[in-house]
């Protein structure tokens, strides 16, 4: 029985089984014909994903940015999970299911979207599934994939996790199992709040926003389109805003001073949502700040914050904690266990 976490983000879908890490952009797109190939290039198996899910054929990631005429992102949430879901999820499950085995996932939604979409996440992916995987010199490697359970929790609750357990999904760090935590989760469309409190889940002071990094990149956009008149779209803004610069037919523009200006605009506003929804929790022993969003906007937004806020380690990609986490509880939940009849767990 293989365990997996898989998180599905509007931004970036990553995965992990402990030993490996998956991480490509949320982006589907169509299977074009591509009649040549030169394969100058040593790029990965993730850069080239072009894979059948259930007799759907899509390409996926970078490769769908490449190669189609037809690409195909979302920032609603019915859509990731209705559209983009299943596809996402089975393209990374299969990458980890070498054998044909029961597979036990734990996968996460934002806190003010879990109560409506998990049970459709759940349907989407639980099962027996053929994802066939197209490689550029013409063959075809099959998995079938048994997903046996799946456990759905908050996003920002990985994270936690993550703190909390060591790799074989023991709570490892008592100190902090006592304290009161609140994490802030920036991811790119939504920004996540949840408070624990000696592992106890505190609904009053967890909720989601609809302010991330999309928003951030949609202005960028904006003012460039004002520029040079070209339209981005906003998953060709990652490289560029990260370097601080964009070439856009062979002029380099510089985005650094927009790129600060936006962040510290997006890190203001967080802040005062957060400053506002824990008001009461002054007795907060700690805040956790992660995601790909918390990431970017650390810098800005730790002085923001009320209270000891525990900053990201440069070397760690905050991406990753939330998949980590999911993993981490999968192996707590079910690394001794025998696979059981197929059915959904929702988070206790």
């Amino acid at each position: 029985m293989d365990v997996l976490g898989i998180d599905i983000g509007f931004g970036f879908t990553k995965a992990t089984n402990g030993k490996e890490f998956l991480m490509f952009k949320s982006l589907l797109g169509e299977a074009a014909e591509i009649p040549f190939r030169a394969n100058l290039a040593n790029s990965s198996f993730t850069e080239n994903l072009h894979v059948t899910v259930d007799e759907q054929t899509f390409f996926v990631g970078d490769f769908a940015e490449r190669q189609s005429g037809v690409r195909q992102s979302t920032l609603d949430q019915d859509l990731l999970v209705q559209e983009f879901a299943k596809v996402l999820a089975l393209t990374a499950a299969g990458i980890f299911s070498e054998k044909y085995a029961p597979m036990n996932v734990v996968s996460g939604l934002p806190v003010g979207y879990f109560t409506e979409y998990k049970e459709a996440f759940v349907k989407a992916i639980l099962g027996h599934h053929t994802v066939n995987y197209h490689k550029a010199d013409g063959s075809v490697v099959t998995r079938r994939i048994n997903i046996n359970r799946v456990r759905m929790i908050p996003q920002p609750m990985g994270s936690v996790l993550n703190l909390l357990m060591d790799e074989r999904g023991r709570i490892t760090d008592r100190d902090l199992a006592n304290k009161k935590v609140g994490v802030v989760d920036v991811g790119f469309k939504t920004t996540d709040f949840i408070i624990f409190d000696k592992l106890q889940f505190i609904t009053r002071g967890s909720r989601t926003i609809d302010t991330g990094i999309s928003d951030i990149f949609r202005t960028i956009a904006n003012k460039l389109r004002k520029q040079v008149d070209v339209s981005l779209e906003l998953y060709r803004l990652y490289d560029p805003v990260s370097k601080g610069s964009i070439r856009i037919r062979g002029q380099e523009l510089e985005l650094a001073e927009i790129r600060d200006h936006v962040y510290a605009q997006a890190a203001g506003e967080i802040a005062d949502e957060i400053n506002q929804i824990w008001a009461d929790d002054w007795d907060m022993d700690t805040v956790v700040l992660t995601g790909g969003g918390g990431m970017e906007l650390a810098k800005h937004l730790q002085p923001l914050i009320a209270g000891n806020v525990v900053g990201i380690p440069n070397d760690v990609d905050a991406r990753l904690n939330n998949v980590q986490g999911y993993l981490k509880f999968a192996r707590h939940l079910w690394e001794k266990d025998e696979p059981p009849p197929a059915r959904e767990e929702s988070a206790e």
